[in-house]
């Protein structure tokens, strides 16, 4: 830590992070391989002998989304209006009705504390 920050002071070129590992995968793989062939990140790196930040930076900088959804939308919470969810907790609290739903307590929770806003 102390040399990154004599050459800052120096005005010397840092270089932070670790550095990166194997190629940068081109467009045209991506494309083939993410949106084509539905292939993981993590098989992506695999084929093609790098790391997978790389392709996940790789992804974004060329704009390619990816296939993850928020947890949200894949939470068995979020069929349910807030205002039933609000009222179940009302009358049940929120182990009980977080029971009944099939979720964990903390989920329920921060769920609605998250719509509110």
């Amino acid at each position: 830590m102390a040399r990154l920050k004599y050459k800052e002071a120096a005005r010397l070129e840092v270089k932070r992070g670790k550095p990166p590992i194997g190629k940068k995968p081109e467009k045209k793989d991506l494309r083939m391989l993410y949106l084509r062939e539905l292939k993981s990140i993590r098989e992506i790196a695999e084929t093609l002998d790098c790391s997978k930040d790389m392709v996940y930076r790789a992804l974004q900088e060329y704009k390619i989304k990816t296939r993850a959804k928020s947890r949200t939308e894949e939470s068995a919470v979020s069929k349910y209006p807030l205002s039933e969810l609000e009222e179940k907790v009302k009358k049940e609290g929120y182990r009980q009705a977080a029971k009944n739903l099939g979720i964990g307590s903390s989920t329920l929770y921060f769920y609605i504390k998250r719509r509110k806003r």
